[in-house]
């Protein structure tokens, strides 16, 4: 796996990761709601060249059944440029695969025929929490030191949730990353500004409050992640807590500037208690702290009670479900799923604190149903839900499955999966690629995406 030039995929800056060539294939984390059969990562051949465009081309299952596949990525990226731990002669090869239940770790080899990815090594539960004591594998990035795993509870399935590492090459656990945590206890998401030294953390709960579905009253009482964490990233050590009050349940994605000189991101909080809308903020240095302010509010939209779940029917309305966002690599448009309404929303951020809305489609929804141009159903469920972005920016794909057990408090009915693509104007604005609609094989629903050579949640850069 080690090289003697860089990997070409792997540039300095985001500016110049941005002309990089098109993706052909996307990886696809595709699991079994009913825990009967093995998960899988699909490839989805993206070349519209390709005789089999929109399709499955290849598909790699895991050894073991129960696994609930939700987020992974590269072993690699471009992060291992970076002057302060250069690993320049790894390769960008191995997916790294977690499973949210299982807490199995799979590493996957997509070099030798990226259609036909191969497992080369499973890393079991018990090693991790042995060598990590965390369990419940959440999002893997890849650092400078090098690979991040996060996980949403200890080893028994409690607080705390943290972070552990692998080494690049052996993909060995090292151990758990936090020298002193402070007052973190729960876990979601992480990312970090390396040109600021600093790594940010989000909130989810405690598995005994997500693994059989979103529990309503923990989600009233406010018991459920509302809080950011900043960390020195080099002493691991937590900094700054910053709470976004009981009102705000579920601050879930982190997605940094990709401009390592620019100390701003954006998180998405998925539903306020007092109304249901959704909401994005912007987390910024304010002196010599972080600070967060509220830049996009989604309200909800009143709905039919005959129409709704009965997790809803009460309140008259869809509420948005902000359950992802991501944002291009040149920091100009962030992009919105809203789960819950059946809309993807591309906001214009070039002022962070004064985004404008430059573009919006529909498809699924718990009342909308919208469809789509390649659709044989005309009514589709579930929204739009795990969005990457290619790293040219021009390209946005997207799935519709949130998490095997969440999905039917909100889709009683159950989620037909499928993946699709929009196409991105110059100046802003979207629209659906009417050839691209992958209709999911029954038995799998389809969560996250990884594009081949990188996108623009994969990795981070120390130049500007």
């Amino acid at each position: 796996m080690a090289t003697w030039r860089p990997d070409p995929s792997f540039y300095p800056s985001p500016r110049m990761a941005a002309k990089a060539p098109r993706e052909t294939l996307a990886y696809v984390a595709a699991f079994d709601p009913d825990r009967a059969k093995p998960d899988a990562i699909a490839v989805v051949d993206v070349d519209p060249a390709s005789p089999r465009y929109s399709q499955i081309v290849g598909q790699v299952d895991m050894p073991n059944v129960g696994d609930e596949l939700h987020h992974f990525g590269w072993n690699a990226c471009s992060s291992c440029l970076c002057p302060n731990a250069p690993h320049p002669h790894v390769e960008r090869r191995y997916l790294i695969v977690p499973g949210l239940r299982s807490s199995r770790l799979h590493i996957i080899d997509t070099k030798p025929d990226p259609r036909n990815p191969q497992i080369v090594r499973v890393i079991e539960p018990e090693e991790i929490a042995e060598r990590a004591n965390y369990s419940r594998l959440h999002t893997t990035h890849c650092g400078p030191e090098g690979i991040y795993v996060n996980a949403l509870a200890d080893r028994d399935g409690n607080a705390p949730g943290g972070i552990f590492l692998l080494d690049h090459q052996s993909f060995d656990v090292l151990g758990q990353w936090e020298m002193d945590r402070g007052p973190q206890k729960l876990a979601y998401d992480f990312w970090w500004h390396l040109g600021h030294d600093t790594m940010i953390t989000s909130e989810w709960g405690t598995p005994d409050t997500f693994e059989n579905g979103l529990v309503p009253e923990v989600l009233l009482g406010s018991k459920y992640g509302r809080r950011l964490h900043f960390w020195d990233l080099h002493k691991r050590k937590h900094l700054q807590e910053i709470d976004f009050g009981e009102e705000h349940q579920l601050v879930f994605e982190l997605r940094p500037a990709h401009d390592p000189t620019k100390a701003y991101g954006f998180v998405g909080c998925v539903i306020s208690l007092k109304d249901l809308s959704a909401s994005i903020w912007t987390w910024y240095r304010d002196g010599s702290k972080w600070a967060v302010k509220k830049v996009i509010e989604i309200p909800a939209e009143p709905a039919d009670p005959d129409l709704l779940p009965p997790v809803l029917k009460g309140f008259s309305a869809v509420a948005p479900l902000v359950t992802d966002i991501d944002l291009s690599m040149d920091d100009r448009f962030l992009y919105v799923s809203c789960w819950g309404t059946g809309d993807m929303i591309q906001y214009d951020v070039s002022d962070p604190f004064s985004p404008k809305e430059t573009g919006r489609v529909r498809i699924g929804g718990i009342v909308s149903r919208a469809t789509h141009p390649k659709a044989k159903n005309g009514a589709l469920n579930g929204g739009p839900q795990m969005v990457e972005i290619s790293r040219d920016g021009k390209r946005v794909y997207f799935t519709n499955s949130l998490y095997g057990a969440i999905d039917p408090q909100f889709y009683p009915e159950g989620i037909d999966g499928w993946m699709v693509k929009l196409d991105v104007a110059d100046g802003g604005g979207i629209r659906f690629d009417e050839k691209f609609f992958v209709d999911w094989p029954k038995g799998h629903r389809p969560h996250q995406v990884r594009l081949e050579g990188g996108d623009c949640s994969s990795d981070s850069y120390c130049y500007p």
